[in-house]
């Protein structure tokens, strides 16, 4: 019997084909039989085959093209091969090495540095402390980019920036080289409007960034990591690998509001205390992912996230220097 090992799709068929073979050459040796009218035969099965798109089992279902649980009309940019399970294993794992890499780095403070423990263990939140949370959350940083590596590597062969997001953006709306600069002034403009409403959500008591910020090597990594690392990690992750599972779920307009709140709520830890700022973040991280759902690619919402820091970066820099007060 024939069987082409290296060709799944074809297997079928060619099953089908030796077996007629044999059949001729069966019912040579045989006497002849009546022959039937095509009225009298049976009606012929379908032969079951190999999907046509191998790549296919790799999509969960309700991300699989052409899947009934898929909204009518859902964009391109959605089909991804992830799902819930994947952002429930981020966010586990995410939890646990926050514990686990902060307490490590503390430990290598104290044995390495001869950083007096209390410093990096205490409550207060001294210099020491506060660079070592602010490695700590650049090295968590590296390892949630390399678990979304790992993760699609495992699912996909296709390179890994366009499968996460970072494509080109949609017809009609031109090159992102050509927009860059428009998208990164997006965010400057942005950065205005959230710093003048923030003036009328100013909190009476210190907020915990600014608590960890007041030492100036904590500004310096915290200027090199809310414009080098941060626009580029947050947008992969929330704009690149969470939007797509909401929004082909809950629909494009609950994805932009649900992903844009957990963005904000992502950075209430730095600013407990000032829930304006945090409302404001939120308003933030929706008007991201509205770019990013507009546009179809993480490249545009990275570019109006990077003007956006950067501006917030040169106004508490002038805030340090002048000596402000809120």
């Amino acid at each position: 019997m024939a069987y082409d090992e290296h060709n799944l799709s074809g297997a079928a068929p060619v099953k089908a084909r030796s077996k007629e073979t044999m059949d001729h050459d069966s019912e040579e040796a045989r006497p002849s039989a009546p022959q039937q009218s095509d009225a009298e035969l049976p009606p012929m099965q379908p032969l079951e085959s190999a999907p046509r798109n191998l790549q296919d089992a790799a999509y969960p279902p309700e991300t699989r093209p052409g899947s009934g649980h898929l909204r009518a009309g859902i964009s391109d940019d959605l089909l991804v091969p992830w799902g819930w399970m994947e952002v429930a294993l981020l966010v586990i794992l995410g939890v646990i090495g926050s514990a686990a890499v902060t307490w490590g780095m503390a430990q290598a403070a104290v044995l390495l540095f001869g950083i007096p423990s209390n410093q990096v263990f205490g409550d207060t939140m001294s210099t020491a402390k506060s660079v070592v949370v602010l490695v700590s959350q650049a090295l968590l940083d590296g390892l949630a980019i390399l678990y979304l590596y790992m993760m699609l590597h495992a699912r996909t062969t296709e390179p890994f920036w366009p499968s996460i997001g970072w494509r080109e953006m949609r017809p009609g709306l031109g090159k992102i080289r050509d927009s860059a600069i428009r998208y990164l002034a997006v965010g400057a403009m942005l950065a205005l409007v959230v710093t003048f409403a923030g003036g009328f959500f100013n909190s009476k008591e210190t907020l915990p960034i600014e608590e960890l910020l007041k030492a100036r090597v904590s500004i310096l990594l915290f200027g090199i990591l809310g414009v080098l690392v941060a626009p580029l990690v947050e947008e992969t992750i929330f704009r690149g690998f969470l939007y797509p599972v909401i929004a082909r779920r809950l629909g494009i307009a609950a994805g932009i509001a649900i992903t844009g709140a957990l963005f904000g709520l992502m950075h209430a830890a730095q600013l407990w205390g000032g829930w304006g700022q945090i409302a404001l973040l939120i308003l933030v991280g929706v008007v991201l992912t509205w770019v990013r759902a507009r546009t179809g690619t993480v490249v545009a919402s990275y570019f109006v996230h990077l003007g956006y820091n950067g501006l917030q970066l040169v106004g508490y820099l002038v805030y340090v220097v002048s000596g402000s007060h809120h």
